[in-house]
């Protein structure tokens, strides 16, 4: 889960991180109370959006009176920003800003660690700085099991050649921030940028945060953090029922059974919509991992028959420990579930391969059920539901 600017703020307080004053609003009149709040000579209207580039699209804006806050906010407020709608601002108290500088940590998947990345030219995309002056980033490896400590901390400090005045109180803040990461379950903690301001102190001006919602058992106050509204309802619908569900722009459904299935799934759909005049291409990513019982297929189908955006289904499954029988009959009492809830089926392809596959297709073929489909290739399977979502539209 992704955090909005402001929960990212709050986090870091709660930790100890150095942050300036800030209050998040929804009107134009509230942001004005707010600026009077803050009584700082000069604030900062920010867009609270989840993606980067909000200053260059007009999402950032300073304010010298209260007035003027709610001016900036009113036009912010209800602007688009790479598709994100700004519903709230924050109201934050103007810096005196000496330096900028940059500092992230995140999880290294292919090194199995952690990775902190830190340079004295923070305030601008990092992309471009990498790609550019790469030996201006340091990056420095992070033992999961430890963290970064003090001696860590100063490692960083120097492979990113910070001055030394300043190294000792920077290390500090560094470390805070990787409490951040480790007590918060996060698999992201960026600052950008983390300034020194004209009095010498290092603040996190700015604050993104991704946390891991495979830790969520253990961080139930982390729930609170979701934004419900902003979150599109069928991923919602589909949290609610413990599926592993993304809302994707297509038409053509997909259930599979394993992360690596479904993405392959989604490309061989893509691929074989490139055919067809429509070009249909996949609605949604949902893996049903090893559960494919017919409580867990009735719940996957009912969340994509309830897009209507979906004209066809594939469900795709490779039979391992749960075998192909098991599947079927978990569409068959799936269909009849749905059938007791006056759900409508929409055209429906199966592919089943893998252990019991011959048992499974023939509990299906003896089902009959409406518009259901079976084909026995991935190929196959991916063309025909391209062709009925093409046909429906």
């Amino acid at each position: 889960m992704d955090l909005y600017e402001y929960q990212a703020r709050d986090l870091f307080e709660s930790h100890g991180v150095p942050v300036l004053r800030g209050i998040t609003v929804t009107t134009a009149e509230e942001a004005g109370a707010a600026a009077e709040q803050l009584g700082t000579p000069v604030v900062v209207v920010k867009a609270q959006v989840k993606t980067g580039g909000r200053g260059k699209a007009g999402g950032v804006k300073i304010a010298k009176s209260p007035a003027e806050a709610a001016e900036k906010a009113g036009e912010i407020l209800g602007m688009d920003i790479k598709g994100h709608t700004v519903r709230r601002v924050m109201i934050a108290e103007g810096a005196d800003i000496a330096e900028e500088y940059y500092f992230s940590l995140l999880l290294d998947r292919a090194n199995r660690s952690y990775l902190a990345m830190c340079s004295v030219e923070g305030g601008m995309d990092i992309e471009q700085l990498a790609e550019e002056r790469p030996e201006a980033l340091a990056k420095v490896e992070v033992d999961p099991l430890v963290g970064i400590d003090r001696a860590k901390a100063d490692e960083i400090v120097a492979a990113a050649n910070f001055q030394e005045a300043d190294r000792d109180q920077i290390a500090e803040v560094l470390v805070k921030l990787g409490e951040v990461y480790q007590a918060e379950d996060a698999t992201l903690v960026e600052v950008n940028p983390l300034v020194k301001t004209g009095e010498g102190k290092i603040v996190a001006l700015d604050g993104k945060v991704t946390l891991d919602d495979n830790a969520s058992f253990r961080q139930s106050h982390h729930a609170a953090l979701q934004d419900i509204a902003a979150t599109d309802r069928l991923e919602v619908i589909a949290q609610e029922r413990g599926l592993n569900y993304v809302k994707l722009d297509g038409n053509v459904g997909i259930i599979g059974n394993g992360a690596g299935l479904v993405m392959s799934t989604l490309d061989v759909v893509a691929y074989a919509g490139e055919e067809f005049p429509s070009k249909p291409s996949p609605a949604n990513f949902l893996d049903i991992g090893g559960g494919a019982n017919a409580e867990v297929m009735a719940a996957g189908l009912d969340v994509i028959f309830e897009d209507e955006q979906v004209k066809a289904v594939l469900v795709n499954v490779f039979g391992g420990i749960t075998a192909c029988d098991a599947v079927a009959n978990g569409i068959v009492q799936a269909y009849s579930i749905l059938s007791d809830h006056g759900k409508h089926p929409k055209p429906l392809v199966v592919r089943l391969d893998g252990n019991n596959a011959d048992l499974g297709r023939q509990i299906l073929d003896d089902a009959n059920l409406p518009k259901l489909e079976r084909v026995d290739t991935m190929d196959g399977a991916a063309r025909r539901v391209a062709e009925l979502a093409d046909q429906a539209k």
